[in-house]
């Protein structure tokens, strides 16, 4: 498969509603860079049908920094690592309900569609929860802005009371495939974050799970998570490209070759052709110059930075989105045009310091 029809074929395939062959994965994986223009325009005819020329901002506030008891071995915030350089690490306590609410007004000036909250925890304690809950009252009180919760494992009982307090959307992500898992994570297995990815939707929030490209999976694992996430039919699906920290498992790892990047983003688009499909961590270090094409397979993008590392502000992504031709989707589905200058002076979350363990 290496001519325009080709793709092109592939995409009337997807929008009809088939599932990809592997072999057809393998071939958006391994597709030749001259063409990767006719695939992006392949994936865009997807991308467009479901979501026109639509972008989602989302923005994430690291509500309680460090000493997480798991071992994933790409996360500078593992008490089982010693994250070094500019990567914040050690503990920090939950924030309050007030830095919260006050990120989420960052969130909504920035013009996100959605602000999400997350501790690094194996699961979160019931003084998490009460406030998390009690932010997720005040935010929805106070602004129009879809909220999402990255809070670890779950149980029935903090599902139920996350979804009452507002929590429309509950983010786990598989990370990689079932097979390649125990690679990367030992302290809890795949199948516990698949069921509490089946908990979240039984709750009634919607769901939102992904994976990192570049933990030294093959392509047949990629496959397999793109695969699994349809057939848990998650709403939506972040792709993160792994920007190694010092000091784990993975550091020293290369980035991934932006190329092969742009092909990952296609063959999800193929794969979930209705879902909301999000360039996540290592977007700005893996894209490079390339970051505006992501935009063609993907639907919406973090802004402002991530957890525990910096990112493109708010002022560039408008940019960026504006510059490409591309409208912003904000809460409820209204658009309006990308303004940089209307977002200039939003400030850009500061990563909170490094802190010892304790």
């Amino acid at each position: 498969m290496s001519t325009d029809v080709s793709w092109s074929e592939l995409a009337r395939r997807s929008l009809a509603g088939e599932i990809p062959s592997r072999a057809d994965c393998h071939r958006v994986l391994t597709a030749p860079v001259e063409d990767t223009l006719a695939l992006l325009d392949a994936a865009f005819t997807v991308r467009r049908h479901h979501w026109g020329r639509r972008v989602s901002l989302h923005v994430l506030e690291n509500a309680k920094l460090g000493a997480c008891p798991e071992d994933c071995g790409f996360c500078s915030q593992s008490s089982k690592h010693h994250a070094e350089g500019d990567s914040p690490s050690g503990e920090a306590p939950i924030e309050t309900v007030e830095e919260l609410v006050a990120g989420a007004r960052r969130a909504h000036a920035a013009r996100a569609k959605r602000y999400c909250m997350v501790t690094a925890t194996r699961g979160p304690s019931s003084r998490d929860l009460d406030v998390v809950c009690e932010a997720a009252r005040r935010i929805r009180a106070e602004m129009d802005i879809e909220l999402c919760a990255s809070l670890g494992l779950l149980t029935e009982a903090k599902a139920a009371r996350l979804a009452s307090a507002g929590i429309d959307r509950f983010n786990h992500n598989l990370e990689t495939s079932e097979r390649f898992y125990g690679e990367v994570v030992s302290t809890h297995t795949w199948r516990d974050r698949v069921h509490t990815v089946q908990l979240a939707r039984d709750a009634g929030m919607s769901t939102c799970c992904g994976g990192i490209v570049g933990l030294g999976e093959d392509d047949d694992d990629l496959i397999d998570l793109a695969l699994a996430l349809r057939e848990l039919d998650v709403d939506s699906v972040p792709v993160n490209f792994l920007d190694a920290r010092p000091g784990t498992p993975l550091a020293g790892r290369d980035l991934v070759d932006p190329q092969y990047a742009l092909r990952a983003l296609c063959m999800f688009r193929f794969v979930h052709p209705r879902t909301d499909l999000r360039v996540a961590g290592g977007r700005e270090l893996t894209l490079r110059a390339l970051q505006a094409m992501a935009l063609y397979p993907a639907n919406s993008i973090f802004t402002q930075g991530y957890l525990t590392t910096g990112g493109a502000s708010a002022r560039a992504d408008h940019e960026m989105i504006r510059d490409a031709g591309f409208e912003l989707e904000l809460a409820g589905g209204e658009t309006l045009p990308a303004d940089p200058d209307a977002v200039a002076t939003v400030p850009t979350p500061a990563r909170r310091p490094s802190l010892p363990v304790v």
